[in-house]
């Protein structure tokens, strides 16, 4: 079975991130063969700063390294350095239906919220089929937003098949990512780049401190008196990161009373250092060799490229480019 799953390099990761998409695409690399790419094509559409670009790239390729992504097990490489994704692109494009992309409600969603609307914007499910497609994927985990484009991935392979022959291209199935409960962000709201409300992965500890125990918004609740489970932006943070005997405790010491909020961020605080003090210690190691993660990506083209390009040539064949 092969899986794919990419994933876009738009900044510095943050836990939200990590434990609403990241962690469960790192236990894929186990049930199968794994194929992960850094979506800079993809990106183009949002960021145009050349240098900014390439260091999210970086930071992406390391956060996932550190955090357990392992090139033994999985296919890890970034997506510009395997120019068949566009070539195919154009491919499905001369047979993608206007309609068809008019239906994907993502690019209505992007402009919405102040994206340019670009050829590319508008494109982007076909370069997303490609993506798929190119590597004759079996399953692409996704959340309930993405399935859409996922559907346009498996017309696209229909509509190819029927077009230059049956078999031509393999037709994907999703599979819809478990939704994980909203994470709260500083403020209360859902965790996010977009609210500026984020604790990220690899915080400085000095401003991880800084955030929790100054930032965090909590209610005025009186020492003495019992503090609200609902609603809490402690909690939902300290059930992700603390033992399940250690979140009962806090609940029981909220419904008690006699214990302020700053010591329950200090609990927070020590448990999220704790669950990622390990990850922060390869990510040292990761930045103390010099050309490892170029060495990984390069190498992870490389395996990338040589099935891309059967694929590639059996589409090219049956479209007619070539001799």
């Amino acid at each position: 079975m092969r899986i794919l799953s990419g994933l876009q390099p738009s900044g510095r990761l943050h836990i939200g991130n990590y434990f609403g998409m990241m962690d469960a695409a790192l236990r894929l690399q186990h049930e199968g063969d794994a194929y992960y790419f850094i979506a800079d094509y993809h990106s183009l559409t949002s960021i145009q700063d050349g240098k900014l670009l390439r260091s999210h790239v970086r930071d992406l390729a390391i956060d996932f390294l550190a955090c357990g992504l392992d090139p033994e097990k999985c296919v890890f490489f970034r997506q510009s350095d395997v120019p068949e994704h566009t070539e195919l692109a154009w491919i499905l494009s001369t047979v993608t239906p206007m309609g068809l992309l008019e239906r994907c409600h993502s690019y209505k969603d992007k402009v919405a919220r102040g994206l340019v609307a670009s050829h590319g914007l508008f494109a982007y499910p076909v370069l997303m089929a490609a993506d798929i497609l190119i590597y004759d994927s079996d399953v692409v985990p996704v959340g309930k937003d993405q399935k859409q484009h996922v559907e346009v991935t498996r017309d696209l392979a229909i509509k190819m098949n029927e077009t230059f022959g049956e078999g031509l291209l393999k037709v994907p199935q999703p599979r819809i990512r478990e939704e994980t409960a909203v994470i709260p962000g500083l403020d209360g709201q859902k965790m996010s780049k977009s609210y500026d409300n984020t604790l990220q992965l690899f915080e400085e500890p000095a401003d991880l401190k800084k955030k929790i125990m100054k930032k965090l918004v909590t209610d005025s609740t009186a020492l003495e008196l019992p503090k609200p489970i609902e609603g809490s932006t402690i909690l939902p943070l300290y059930k992700l990161v603390a033992s399940e005997a250690d979140y009962n405790a806090m609940i029981e010491d909220h419904l008690r009373g006699g214990i302020g909020y700053g010591d329950f961020k200090k609990r927070l605080l020590e448990s999220i250092t704790t669950y990622f003090a390990p990850m922060r210690e390869r990510r040292a190691e990761i930045l103390a060799k010099p050309g490892y993660v170029e060495r990984v990506l390069a190498e992870g083209a490389e395996k990338a490229r040589a099935v891309a390009r059967q694929t590639l040539t059996r589409v090219r064949s049956a479209v007619g480019l070539g001799d």
